[in-house]
C-alpha cells in the first residue's frame, strides 16, 4: 500500500506545478472539470484551486508513508510517469 499512495504523491505533486503555475499566471489551462474533459481551458481560479488540492494531497500522502521504509522510487516513478503523460497529452492538445 505504501509503494501505491508515494506513486500517487509523486504524480500529484507533478500534476500541481502546471495548475499552479497557470493559475498564479493568470491563465486558462485544462482541468479535469473543463469542457471537454481535460482538453477545454478552465480558468485561472479554478487552475488554482486544482494545483493547490493536488499539492496537498501529494504532500500530505509523502508525510504518511516514510520514504525511509519505502525509499524515493515510487514518488520518482509516479512523478515521471504523470510528467510524461501530461507531456505528450498536452502537446497534442495545444496542436
Amino acid at each position: 500500500m505504501g509503494y501505491l499512495v508515494l506513486f500517487l504523491a509523486g504524480a500529484l505533486l507533478c500534476n500541481a506545478i502546471p495548475h499552479l503555475a497557470a493559475g498564479l499566471r493568470g491563465e486558462p489551462f485544462p482541468t479535469p472539470f473543463s469542457r471537454p474533459r481535460g482538453i477545454g481551458p478552465s480558468s485561472p481560479l479554478m487552475n488554482f484551486y486544482w494545483g493547490t488540492a493536488n499539492l496537498l494531497i501529494g504532500i500530505s500522502a509523502l508525510l504518511s508513508y516514510p520514504l525511509k521504509d519505502y525509499g524515493v522510487w515510487p514518488v520518482i516513478a509516479g512523478w515521471l510517469v504523470v510528467g510524461s503523460y501530461c507531456a505528450w497529452h498536452f502537446g497534442k492538445v495545444r496542436r
